[in-house]
């Protein structure tokens, strides 16, 4: 399977499905606004629940994600719009939960397997605002590690808008 690092650097993977709460399809807004689109496993889960909740707080609690509102947060994961629903409601996210079921979007974004292949992977991409792939944390553990992979990334954005839009740091 082709990793998803090799998606860096390239346009990200238009995507539409379906969304909670009523299951309306959602349109990722790719060129629009930066993005970080982050697949886990199972809502309800512990280690997806810090996740979840970890961009959560992100938004209203750190300084980098407030500085840039504009920044979309959205999650996917394989599980029914009923069960993200339910999920979504118990811990108050304010993001979009999309619905992954047959798995499209993970084979397009080339998320795989983790601990030895038994569940789907836990990755952030981090899409700039033109569309750009910037960046991938693939931690299966370290579900706060996306939060901080998220921050970098929006860091770079505010350094390379500073110096007028070059690609340094």
């Amino acid at each position: 399977m082709v990793k998803a690092s090799t998606l860096i650097g390239h346009p990200a993977p238009p995507l539409e499905l379906p969304s909670i709460p009523n299951g309306d399809m959602y349109k990722l807004p790719i060129g629009e606004k930066p993005i970080a689109l982050f697949f886990f496993p199972a809502a309800g889960t512990p280690g997806c629940t810090r996740e979840a909740c970890s961009f959560r707080d992100a938004q209203t609690q750190n300084i980098v994600f407030k500085r840039n509102p504009n920044l979309a947060v959205v999650g996917i994961s394989g599980d029914t719009t009923t069960k993200q629903a339910s999920f979504a409601d118990q811990y108050n996210l304010p993001y979009p939960i999309i619905c992954d079921q047959d798995g499209s979007a993970r084979k397009m974004y080339r998320v795989g397997k983790a601990f030895l292949g038994l569940t789907p992977g836990r990755e952030t991409f981090f899409i700039d605002e033109k569309g750009i792939v910037r960046g991938v944390c693939d931690k299966a553990l370290d579900v706060t590690g996306h939060i901080k992979f998220v921050e970098e990334q929006l860091i770079q954005l505010e350094r390379e808008s500073a110096n007028g839009g070059s690609n340094t740091a």
